[in-house]
């Protein structure tokens, strides 16, 4: 563990799957000696500068890995934007498909960059974990499953299946309007949901069933953290998790909400408790199995 002050650096993406350019960032403190490699997706309604996420990286590079978080292309923020969500136009375009190949389109930048784009001394690839949070902890199970480039996943107060439930009526109502719009409760924006999205679900379902690919597919070791107190989330869907692949570990937080304690704009430099909390986890659990 080292106390130096962590690197950022700013990364521009842009993917084979469509045209819009996406954001990642990566912190590092610079030893010279290759590092573990953390790749952290943000859920829902969430960016990768939000809350104490940024709080969240600088944490993890002390601790001696390389820490990259990325924009999920479609998620609302716009390159050299505000930085909050106010593309509303691609968020609702935006589908699971695309956000697992901008995972992708990140895992081939750290493959393939060169000494001008990273340092490639300071990255052990072969040491490669995913954490995803929320609806990015779905993703990241996902990702594993495909991508044996991933050799650890760390789910904090993931979905299990990203299928949420649609109901039948909800269904009949969405395709016929063409949109579902759902509250962003920190903003009061209303955010469209394109019907595309369950199209999309049903054209790649054997891909996005998260069930059946942690159970058949992802062989990586895997860490499922859940708050007690998850209001969005329920812990129900971490031990569910848990008996799907009976080797991953479970981690259960007492007292420990969906964001962690965070909320943004996060002014405060330390982290949030509960989100400290889980870092620790984590990394004890990193420092295992990578």
């Amino acid at each position: 563990m080292t106390h130096s002050q962590p690197i950022r650096l700013d990364l521009s993406l842009t993917s084979l799957h469509h045209a819009r350019p996406f954001a990642a960032d990566v912190r590092y403190v610079p030893t010279g000696q290759p590092k573990p490699v953390v790749v952290f997706v943000h859920g829902f309604k969430g960016f990768k500068d939000w809350g104490h996420f940024n709080v969240l990286a600088e944490w993890f590079a002390r601790q001696g890995v390389v820490f990259v978080k990325l924009n999920l292309s479609h998620n609302g923020v716009v390159v050299n934007g505000t930085g909050d969500l106010e593309d509303l136009e691609a968020f609702g375009r935006n589908n699971f498909s695309l956000e697992l190949n901008d995972i992708g389109t990140l895992l081939d930048y750290l493959h393939q960059a060169d000494e001008t784009q990273l340092p490639r001394a300071e990255l052990d690839l072969a040491r490669l974990a995913l954490i995803g949070h929320s609806r990015g902890g779905g993703l990241v199970l996902l990702k594993a499953a495909e991508d044996t480039r991933v050799k650890a996943v760390v789910s904090w107060a993931a979905i299990n299946n990203v299928n949420p439930g649609w109901t039948e009526e909800l269904m009949q109502h969405w395709q016929q309007q063409g949109v579902y719009y759902v509250e962003n409760s920190r903003t009061k924006q209303q955010l469209p949901l394109y019907f595309q999205i369950v199209e999309d679900y049903h054209q790649n379902r054997l891909r996005l069933d998260i069930p059946h690919n942690v159970r058949r597919k992802l062989r990586q070791p895997l860490l499922v953290l859940h708050g007690d107190q998850d209001e969005t989330v329920p812990v129900q869907r971490a031990h569910e998790l848990k008996t799907w692949k009976p080797d991953a570990e479970l981690a259960i937080l007492p007292g420990v909400t969906h964001n962690f304690g965070g909320s943004h704009p996060w002014p405060n430099p330390e982290l949030p408790t509960q989100a400290l909390t889980a870092a620790e986890v984590t990394m004890e659990f990193l420092g295992r199995v990578l």
